[in-house]
């Protein structure tokens, strides 16, 4: 047994009267840590950019004006399922809740991609850190005296992220079918392309590339798969998304920060700050 330390229960299991790193039968070290660098700025970070996409989106979405500029509309209000929305002639316009809405529009559409974030993998090791210290770094314990993991409510709310994948899929769709509109102008005719077509080009790339590196996209395309070789289709996209899948952190902060741009975009637009720089 090395020294300074203390026995351990069969079970592991904290049985002192302080729980956590303290407990009596952990390791006797006063210090939290051992670390000398500057380990929490990268959850502090984390924190800090989760939190300002939290309050802009959230304004945003009530805000209710500003989300349309021919031929472009924003991505937290597409697709329409009220009545009272404005957008585009053609665009995914679902009046599904007819006119009794009376709130954002934006409201009815947000949970389905908020809900693919929030239980993706990579953004709960983000806010688990950032937020909960759950635990904050490597090798810095986290301040909590028990751990519960995702089997309780709320967090085990998080093993339903396969069915928010299978929602996010249309929703990409939709944004998809969005940006082929960019390329018409104001009068809705075809073969324009202004600097917003870009954006909602360079947007709808990074949404399908961080949606298809889902690890949940990964195991449905071959994790049940016992023999690849008499599979060679799916073994191939498996390779592919598993490519994307070694990818997903950074592509789940792009696609992050190039939807609030769209978004922003769209907002400048609408709110006459300038006007949409036209290539043809």
């Amino acid at each position: 047994m090395a020294t300074g330390t203390q026995p351990r229960t069969d079970t592991g299991e904290p049985d002192g009267a302080r729980g956590g790193v303290l407990s009596a039968t952990r390791a006797a070290i006063s210090a939290r840590h051992l670390r000398t660098d500057r380990w929490w700025l990268a959850p502090a970070a984390t924190a800090a950019g989760l939190l300002a996409f939290v309050v802009y989106s959230t304004w945003r979405a009530f805000a209710n004006a500003d989300y349309y500029a021919a031929p472009y509309v924003s991505p937290f209000y597409s697709p329409c399922l009220a009545e009272n929305c404005e957008t585009m002639k053609g665009g995914p316009n679902w009046e599904i809740f007819g006119s009794w809405w009376g709130l954002s529009p934006a409201l009815l559409i947000l949970i389905f991609p908020l809900g693919f974030r929030l239980t993706c993998y990579y953004y709960r090791k983000a806010y688990y850190r950032g937020f909960w210290a759950s635990p904050p770094a490597c090798a810095v314990a986290e301040p909590h005296g028990k751990y519960t993991g995702e089997t309780r409510f709320p967090l085990i709310l998080q093993n339903i992220h396969r069915y928010f994948f299978y929602a996010a899929i249309p929703v990409a769709g939709i944004l998809t079918y969005d940006t082929v509109l960019a390329f018409r102008n104001s009068a809705y005719a075809w073969g324009h392309m202004g600097l917003g077509t870009l954006v909602f080009l360079a947007n709808i790339v990074l949404i399908w590339a961080y949606t298809l590196s889902c690890h949940s996209c990964r195991h449905i395309v071959g994790g049940r798969l016992k023999h690849f070789s008499q599979h060679p289709v799916r073994y191939r996209l498996w390779g592919w998304v598993g490519w994307l899948n070694a990818r997903h952190a950074r592509l789940a902060w792009a696609s992050l920060i190039s939807v609030a741009l769209a978004d922003f975009y769209v907002y400048l637009l609408a709110t006459g700050v300038f006007d949409d720089p036209r290539f043809f």
